[in-house]
This record gives C-alpha cells, sequence and structure tokens, in this order.
C-alpha cells in the first residue's frame, strides 16, 4: 500500500504550529493531526501546580500521540502533525526531570513507556521546526488567550526553548527545516508563505 509524505511541525509552546498545520493542511489537502490539548483532564491542573500533576500530564499525551502515530501511520494520503511524540519525551518530560517537578521515578518510568514504543514510530519525511523568541511567544500566548496559559513561567518557556535548540541540533531522523518567526509570518504574509510553498514543493513534490 502506497502512503503519503509525512510532514512534522515542532516548535514552543506559542509559536503558532496549530495555525501553521491549519494553513498547510488547506492549501494543500494534506489530512491534519493536531496536539490533542484540550483533551488533556490534567493540564489545567499541571498548569496550576506542575510537580503533583507533570506525570499523569505526560502520560496523557504520550498515550495520545501513540494513538495519533498510529493513525497518521495508517493514513494512505499526506500528512501533517502538531507536535511528535519525539517532543513529549526529548522537551517536555525532559525539561521536568531536569528541574525537579517530575520526581527521577516518575522520569524513568515515563521514558520506559517512550523507549518501549519508539522504535515502531514511523519517522517524518520533513521535520518543520518553527522558532521564535521567548519575547514572540509571549506575545501570542497572550493574542490567543488561553486561560492555563497566561501565567506560564518564563523560566519553563525559557528551559523548554534550551531543549528544542539542542535537539534540533541532535535530530537525524528526517531533513528539517527551520523557520525564524520573529520577522516572519507565513500564515498572514503571501510573501513569506511563497517560500513555504517553495520549500514544501521541492522536499516532498506537493504542490
Amino acid at each position: 500500500m502506497s502512503r503519503g509524505a509525512y510532514i512534522a511541525v515542532a516548535g514552543n509552546i506559542g509559536v503558532g504550529k496549530s495555525s501553521f498545520v491549519n494553513y498547510i493542511s488547506q492549501r494543500y489537502g494534506v489530512a491534519p493531526f493536531f496536539e490533542p490539548n484540550d483533551e488533556n483532564p490534567f493540564l489545567a491542573d499541571f498548569y496550576e501546580e506542575m510537580p503533583r500533576w507533570s506525570f499523569h500530564s505526560q502520560i496523557y499525551f504520550l498515550a495520545s500521540k501513540i494513538r495519533l502515530h498510529r493513525q497518521l501511520a495508517a493514513h494512505t494520503g499526506h500528512v501533517i502533525q502538531d507536535r511528535t511524540i519525539w517532543e513529549d519525551a526529548e522537551i517536555f518530560a525532559e525539561n521536568l526531570a531536569r528541574n525537579g517537578t517530575m520526581s527521577k521515578r516518575e522520569a524513568e518510568t515515563y521514558r520506559m513507556l517512550f523507549d518501549s514504543v519508539r522504535a515502531e514510530l514511523r519517522p517524518p519525511d520533513l521535520m518543520i521546526y518553527l522558532r521564535g523568541s521567548t519575547k514572540t511567544l509571549r506575545k501570542r500566548i497572550a493574542k490567543r488567550g488561553r486561560d492555563m496559559e497566561q501565567e506560564i513561567p518564563l523560566a519553563y518557556l525559557k528551559g523548554l526553548q534550551t531543549l528544542y535548540d539542542g535537539w534540533m541540533e541532535r535530530y537525524t531522523l528526517s531533513p528539517v527545516v527551520t523557520l525564524e518567526l520573529d520577522d516572519f509570518d507565513p500564515v498572514t504574509d503571501l510573501l513569506d508563505s511563497m517560500e513555504i510553498f517553495d520549500l514544501l514543493e521541492h522536499h516532498l513534490g506537493l504542490g
């Protein structure tokens, strides 16, 4: 059975992944797979009390991402995903483990679960890394107005960004296109959009 291209979109909280995925999905008729934020029953509690709810929230995301990856792997057309399971493990869970918000035994249990499924996961054909400064992230978080995100500590965002940059330097699963979004808006600016069209058509033959 033939299958289409698998595009992954990575980036920190508030950088604009969902808008970007929607945009590419509509432009090319690519099936979108979104981060299950609204379905996570622990996320609001996590932002209120991170040490207590970090493990619960991350396990929910891990289970949801396993299901999403199986769905997109079975899809025969082109797909685009808003944040992958690798980010959950290498960025978010890792950040919580490093700063002590997730205990050592919780972090080890999470990693054991992730490692048990990692080999089964289809890697992307192209990773698009959306990158923005902390100032840009906070501005976009404020603009989209999700109540639970408004009090995210600056140190938390910075810690995630440091891990993102390090992960991207080590990442070898697929080609990577990095888009610096402080002065770049592919969703609303036509000239910026044309650059994205060229990139996707070059890497994946979309058009």
